[in-house]
């Protein structure tokens, strides 16, 4: 299973924008010596995409990035539920998994929508205009799998929304997941 580097291009809508952002070989080794010692994130030489709302990268296709999806992208069959559209990166993976039939994206922000969807436009993706704390499915509608990536930052904080959602659509999915809620439990214990 791969989780492909993003290929939309680089647009702007509103405070959103998707760049495309180099890291050189000096670059890869001060953020590896940094990640060591902070306990951080390093991102290795090449070529990625990132989706920035103002100042701030809400979401990259660097290998770590990949990596906090790949249980969803594993775990995606069937019927599936996104919350957050981001690059569309785990949408991109689970279209070209056989046996997805269908994916429902819930996006809260309509120049994300904008920015992402088109390049996603397939039969079996619906994309939502909703938050996913408010998104009421379709009366007698159940997911295999379902994956919530709302957040922009790891931290502890996010822990309470995450088992907000994990309640919400306990009833309805077969298996969830949140971007990195293992990460989260780890900063309480640091």
């Amino acid at each position: 299973m791969l989780i492909e580097n993003v290929k939309i291009p680089e647009g702007a809508s509103g405070p959103w924008a998707v760049q495309r952002f180099i890291v050189s070989k000096q670059e890869a080794e001060m953020e590896r010596l940094r990640s060591i010692f902070s306990g951080g994130r390093g991102v290795p030489e090449g070529e990625y995409t990132r989706l920035v709302r103002g100042g701030t990268v809400v979401m990259s296709d660097t290998p770590d990035e990949k990596r906090d999806h790949y249980e969803a992208v594993r775990r995606a069959t069937g019927n599936v539920l996104i919350n957050g559209l981001g690059l569309g990166m785990v949408v991109r993976a689970a279209l070209n998994k056989p046996g997805v039939n269908r994916i429902t994206v819930v996006e809260l922000d309509k120049n994300v929508i904008s920015l992402v969807a088109p390049h996603y436009a397939d039969a079996r993706v619906e994309i939502v205009n909703a938050n996913a704390f408010d998104y009421q499915p379709p009366k007698g509608v159940r997911y295999d799998a379902v994956w919530h990536d709302i957040w922009d930052h790891i931290t502890a904080d996010n822990l309470p929304e995450m088992t907000r959602l994990k309640r919400k659509y306990s009833r309805r999915s077969d298996w969830q997941g949140c971007w990195c809620e293992y990460q989260c439990r780890r900063t309480l214990n640091r």
